[in-house]
């Protein structure tokens, strides 16, 4: 396995495993609670991390780069799950995880 991205938390650690297991990639969370270790550990080597296979690295580097790219508009999308509104930036409702695409 290798780490494809450090997060800076663990909401953002999520978004993006969502992003990449609806691209059909398998990922990993590591250091999801490593959090409390704040003060005994460093705070660097606490942050949330994912890691992909070795042969889904190149195609999962692609779907972070598109992760990383800001929105640029102001439109709502409803969540057809749960009907809850959801900037258009988003690919996740953020209240129910149901996929916006």
């Amino acid at each position: 396995m290798k780490r494809l991205y450090t997060a800076g938390n663990l909401p953002e650690a999520y978004l993006l495993l969502h992003t990449l297991k609806a691209a059909g990639i398998e990922a990993r969370v590591f250091n999801e609670n490593a959090q409390g270790g704040v003060g005994e550990l460093p705070f660097t080597h606490t942050y949330p991390e994912l890691w992909v296979e070795d042969a889904e690295y190149a195609r999962a580097r692609t779907v972070v780069e598109q992760f990383e790219q800001p929105g640029e508009s102001s439109a709502w999308l409803r969540c057809s799950r749960c009907g809850e509104q959801n900037p258009d930036s988003f690919d996740f409702c953020w209240h129910c995880s149901e996929s916006l695409t």
